[in-house]
């Protein structure tokens, strides 16, 4: 059997380490030590967490960033403008515009939310025209599934509404889709 090796550290910790195989044991136990005169364990005093601060009580957390100025008139219009004509790439845009803006601006709010409202209800059209093409194609053994193209008149729909709110949001005034499910009020 080998011998252990061990050492003693500062703390007064003896630990020893003893080879078996490829590894080694270490077992470490703890001693009085006679008081060392450089050792001391005085040292600067720990914070007290319910001391009272002259300049109040400190937070751990950091303040709200401050409230966003509120939009322009010309940079309200153009927000709720581009509100509309991101409905050409879908539901995303209007959604970040109105997530974003809603609360700096009074048009660009109401604008941003008509458009998305108009957009979830073609997203609800187009995953109904998917799910019926997809039912008939398979009833029909492939011969109905072209009712997927569809799709595209819809999108082609829903993108000339978006350009006609667009060009009146431009203008200052508000638009009104012909069609949309009001979700968000």
């Amino acid at each position: 059997m080998t011998e252990c090796q061990s050492y003693r550290d500062r703390l007064g910790i003896t630990h020893c380490f003893m080879p078996i195989g490829g590894s080694s044991l270490c077992i470490s136990t703890r001693a009085a030590l006679p008081a060392d005169p450089d050792d001391s364990l005085e040292g600067t005093p720990m914070s007290d967490p319910n001391a009272q601060y002259p300049e109040g009580p400190r937070s751990p957390y950091q303040p709200a960033a401050p409230a966003a100025a509120p939009l322009s008139e010309s940079d309200d219009r153009q927000w709720a403008s581009l509100a509309h004509l991101g409905g050409i790439l879908g539901v995303v845009p209007s959604l970040l515009i109105w997530l974003i803006f809603k609360d700096r601006g009074r048009f660009t709010a109401v604008e941003a939310k008509e458009a998305l409202n108009f957009q979830i209800t073609l997203l609800f059209g187009y995953v109904a025209i998917n799910i019926v093409a997809g039912v008939l194609g398979v009833l029909t053994f492939g011969l109905l599934s072209g009712l997927s193209g569809l799709v595209w008149v819809l999108w082609l729909v829903g993108s000339v509404f978006s350009v006609l709110g667009f060009r009146q949001a431009k203008d200052g005034h508000g638009y009104r889709y012909p069609f949309a499910i009001r979700l968000i009020t």
